[in-house]
């Protein structure tokens, strides 16, 4: 079976959501749903890094690829975060091409990056296949470079050219606020800014993804060229769920 790093090489639209309740409990339910891929959220979501660990271990049984999207792009975190068993991550609020450069270094042993080594880890099975992993970490660890500041987007030519970087993922609510045009997908400036990360994606042989607000923009993602696409999560499915069955419920109710 492809791994979820060669299926985007080969242009194929993969589908993912998010886990940002922090609950190996959701992570079970999203885990059966049928995405190619999980994010857990430890930017915005409520869970902590033993929670992470034990989210990747309820994932590892499942046929979709586990990725996190960290908090802040330190060494420390970063090693942590990929021992745990994550196979990609995801950087928010990149500025430059510099920070894109120095996080997706993160990611990899020397030479080609600053990651430290150690063989006992749960990413290596404690040891049982450190030399595989290391051996295959090129061919199947994603780094996910987020395109939702102002500066990010003028160096995206840059970060896409980056060895690096796997994925250019745009941020909508974050980039539409920064080019002063919050939520509106179709305004003019927003929409040639989700253009242009998708051409320099292109150009470099990268891949263009994007979290959806609703599944009704999937044809207007899809139709820029956009291949890594994500909606909801377990704390939006709960919550939508809920409050639809209430407003039903609710509405049965006789006056």
């Amino acid at each position: 079976m492809k791994n979820l790093k060669e299926r985007i090489q080969l242009g194929e639209t993969v589908i993912g959501s998010w886990l940002n309740l922090g609950s190996h409990v959701s992570a079970d339910i999203m885990g059966h749903a049928g995405f190619d891929w999980l994010l857990i959220d430890m930017e915005h979501g409520s869970g902590y890094e033993d929670m992470m660990f034990h989210q990747l271990q309820v994932l590892a049984a499942m046929n979709v690829t586990p990725l996190v999207r960290t908090s802040d792009a330190t060494r420390g975190k970063i090693q942590q975060i990929l021992d745990s068993g994550a196979q990609g991550i995801m950087f928010p609020q990149i500025m430059s091409v510099g920070e894109a450069e120095m996080a997706t270094k993160l990611m990899y042993y020397p030479p080609r990056g600053t990651r430290g080594m150690a063989t006992i880890t749960r990413a290596t099975h404690f040891g049982k296949t450190a030399s595989e992993y290391i051996e295959q970490l090129d061919k199947t660890l994603l780094g996910i470079i987020q395109i939702e500041t102002a500066p990010a987007l003028s160096d995206v030519e840059d970060i896409a050219a980056l060895d690096g970087t796997d994925v250019l993922f745009v941020g909508p609510t974050d980039l539409s606020i920064a080019l002063g045009t919050f939520g509106q997908l179709y305004h003019p400036v927003f929409q040639q800014a989700l253009k242009d990360v998708a051409v320099a994606a292109k150009k470099f042989g990268k891949t263009a993804g994007v979290l959806m607000q609703d599944i009704s923009e999937y044809d207007m993602y899809a139709d820029l060229g956009y291949r890594f696409l994500a909606c909801g999560g377990d704390s939006v499915f709960i919550m939508k769920g809920a409050n639809s069955l209430v407003e039903s419920l609710k509405g049965k109710q006789k006056k």
